[in-house]
């Protein structure tokens, strides 16, 4: 019988942790306003519109980072975490797949709760915080 690996079994746990905070905070945090369901659905199918919205509307630096910048970060931790819990994830097309996987189930679960909101854009951005953090981890493979 062979012995578990720490390692994984560490990356493992880290990744649980990451994703029950994530649901934590996208679905029950009052901080960011998701507690109250929203009278009717809310949504933007529309790409670019929102990301547009907030680049050149929206005069509030904090809620610029927020919503862009938070997006971008929330997903990170994913396309890094996995390829270091299983080689299979090791490939970019794989965490593309798996990142696009996880942020519409999250939108998903948004639009039917109607806690928060089902934004295309959302899609796009939490996509991209996990091809960086996949990115990341190329980097740090390379630099090993």
């Amino acid at each position: 019988m062979r012995k578990p690996d720490k390692k994984k079994l560490f990356v493992l746990l880290l990744l649980l942790v990451y994703l029950v905070l994530l649901v934590y905070l996208l679905f029950f945090s009052e901080t960011y306003g998701r507690t109250a369901q929203q009278q009717g659905y809310r949504y933007n199918l529309i790409p670019f519109r929102e990301i547009g919205r907030y680049l050149f509307r929206v005069s509030d630096p904090f809620l610029k980072l927020l919503n862009l910048l938070g997006n971008i970060i929330a997903f990170l931790p994913f396309g890094f975490l996995l390829p270091v819990l299983d080689p299979m994830f090791q490939k970019w097309w794989r965490i593309l797949l798996n990142t696009f996987s996880l942020s519409v189930s999250v939108e998903a679960v948004q639009l039917l709760t109607m806690v928060g909101t089902f934004d295309v854009d959302d899609l796009i951005l939490n996509t991209a915080g996990g091809m960086l953090g996949y990115a990341l981890f190329v980097l740090l493979r390379k630099r090993r």
